[in-house]
């Protein structure tokens, strides 16, 4: 047994220190790695040891595997190290919530830098997810419509997200899933159930926007903790911030991670279980960005979870549909609690649409289309940060393995914020940084999406913000 810990001990190694080359630029875009031989030589190591790390790395996109040529680098990676904060972690504040963003949500423009540009053809996903939903309502017989649907809601479709998730390595059950009306019904059923006004909740820094209009809404205090930008929430801030302040619940997205596509390690995340149960908090995950994954889909941090702290929230709506609103949430100790807040906030969801989805997942429909899709937000990945290449004033820019969004950092004394209304008059909607921040951080930052094709229209209106930012 000792030998197999060793074993795994010495690829982690190497992976890691071909990771911080291939972040230190030691090997840039397009370079060969050394050989097998060579790195076995150097690191003493086997050939098993060194090409099960190369693979890792190919695994995340980082490394092309090239027939009798060697190991190429396909992405330059970002430093893993945290966006410029303030050195000194910021004491609990009220949250509160940017007319910025009211004014980007109002656009629906929160993925798009472009959204007047929305003609195109239906996904071949959609459209078979619509011949399912329509067949769902032509089945309805009798007095169907004249009931509720369950509390929980409907069996089938809680059976095939079951079975869904039990692949990524999630063992769980239905009756451990309540249906509800997109991630963001889920995250504040969740903290409805574990917070009272006042209490005071750890966020990401930077983080989703939609975190800190819940805690707005429902009179909690937040406390940022730094997140990097490759491996997400810094565990030893953290713990910093329990030290000092009573924390009641933490929020987490540890699959690719809004705005910088940070995916979570599994140290990091048995540590963050570990400091749940030593300070008696509650962990919320937002895993709406999982299924995703331009490889394989990582295991939520509930599938860790042995003490019911976790409470997983999800939805559709990234992975297939904006307008299905259809989500779910595994509330784990509090998920009794969490049914009847349900009840009182949405009362029930649509019967046909949940039958519809579920046939959509049952007949593979879902898988089919979550293998084009993680296709196709790869390639308009790559795309984007090809097109960023060409920015000057760049200091760092997130190279995520998921998710829809990466995340720019421009040269000190940028002001993002100040290109908003210039850009508009362009028909250009950015994201700056500070509405990430409860604190007003990241004013040279901004989140730019992935999720939509790079069209000629597009690719002018991004070299046009550039422009506006003082980057070409």
């Amino acid at each position: 047994m000792s030998n197999r810990r060793e074993g795994a001990y010495r690829y982690q190694q190497l992976e890691n220190w071909l990771l911080k080359g291939i972040q230190q630029q030691r090997w840039q875009l397009g370079e060969r790695l050394p050989s097998i031989r060579d790195l076995c030589r150097q690191h003493g190591v086997a050939k098993i040891t060194v090409q099960h790390a190369l693979q890792r790395l190919e695994a995340q996109g980082l490394l092309e595997a090239r027939p009798k040529s060697g190991y190429f680098v396909t992405l330059q990676a970002a430093a893993d190290e945290p966006p410029a904060t303030q050195s000194v972690i910021e004491a609990p504040r009220p949250a509160s919530v940017s007319e910025m963003l009211q004014d980007i949500m109002r656009r629906s423009a929160a993925f798009d830098i472009l959204p007047a540009l929305q003609a195109g053809d239906l996904p071949p996903g959609i459209v078979s997810l619509n011949r399912s939903v329509g067949r769902a309502l032509r089945r309805q017989r009798g007095n169907d419509f004249q009931y509720y649907d369950a509390p929980a809601g409907d069996d089938g479709l809680r059976e095939q997200l079951a079975r869904h998730q039990q692949r990524r390595g999630w063992p769980v059950s239905a009756a451990e899933l309540c249906m509800t009306s997109g991630c963001q019904h889920s995250l504040f059923l969740a903290l409805q159930a574990c917070c009272r006004p006042g209490d005071v909740v750890a966020v990401e820094s930077p983080g989703f926007y939609g975190v800190l209009q819940l805690l707005h809404q429902l009179g909690l205090q937040v406390v940022e903790v730094p997140s990097a930008l490759s491996s997400g929430l810094d565990c030893d801030a953290l713990e910093q911030v329990l030290q000092r302040w009573k924390v009641s619940a933490c929020i987490v997205s540890p699959a690719f991670s809004t705005p910088a596509g940070a995916l979570l390690p599994e140290a990091s995340r048995q540590r963050l279980l570990a400091l749940a149960e030593a300070y008696d908090l509650a962990l919320i995950e937002d895993d709406i960005y999982a299924d995703t994954a331009f490889t394989a889909v990582p295991p939520p941090l509930k599938a860790l979870d042995r003490t019911g702290r976790v409470i997983l929230c999800s939805s559709f709506s990234k992975s297939l549909s904006r307008d299905l609103r259809l989500g779910w949430i595994a509330g784990g100790r509090w998920h009794e609690r969490i049914i009847q807040l349900k009840l009182v906030t949405q009362l029930a969801s649509s019967r046909f649409l949940q039958r519809g989805v579920a046939d959509f997942i049952r007949d593979g429909s879902f898988a089919a289309h979550l293998r084009r899709q993680r296709q196709q937000l790869r390639s308009q990945r790559d795309q984007l940060l090809a097109l960023l290449r060409g920015w000057s004033g760049v200091v760092r820019v997130s190279a995520p393995l998921g998710g829809l969004a990466l995340w720019l950092e421009l040269a000190p004394g940028t002001d993002v914020s100040a290109t908003y209304g210039r850009a508009l008059d362009q028909g250009i909607v950015i994201t700056p940084g500070p509405l990430f921040s409860a604190s007003g951080q990241y004013a040279h930052c901004l989140r730019i999406s992935f999720a939509h094709p790079w069209t000629d229209a597009r690719i002018r209106a991004l070299n046009s913000l550039g422009q506006l930012l003082g980057c070409r």
